[in-house]
């Protein structure tokens, strides 16, 4: 029939999304709705273009704090002699190719 249940409540409408019913403040409306008009789109694709905009900053963000959480560590002994050997390797190689 066009829909297909997801969950307890939830149905995947004929439009290849998801129908949902939120709450914004009326300025943020009449936002939305000015820039929708001016691109010549819905509304819903405004939102789903800030909601894409925002799920992709907040990946960034994510994979940012994993990255400081890795390199805030201090190097283990290990850590450095591994260092030192790839850059003794790497100045082997460089010299080999005659660089």
């Amino acid at each position: 029939m066009g829909t297909e249940t997801l969950t307890k409540g939830m149905k995947l409408m004929h439009t290849n999304g998801m129908k949902i019913a939120i709450s914004i403040p009326v300025d943020v409306f009449k936002e939305i709705d000015k820039i929708a008009k001016e691109q010549r789109t819905s509304r819903s694709g405004v939102i789903t273009a800030a909601a894409r905009e925002y799920v992709r900053k907040n990946e960034t963000r994510r994979l940012i704090a994993r990255l400081d959480r890795a390199y805030s560590d201090a190097e283990t002994p290990e850590d450095i002699d591994r260092r030192k050997a790839m850059a003794a390797y790497q100045r082997k190689r460089l010299k080999r190719n005659g660089r």
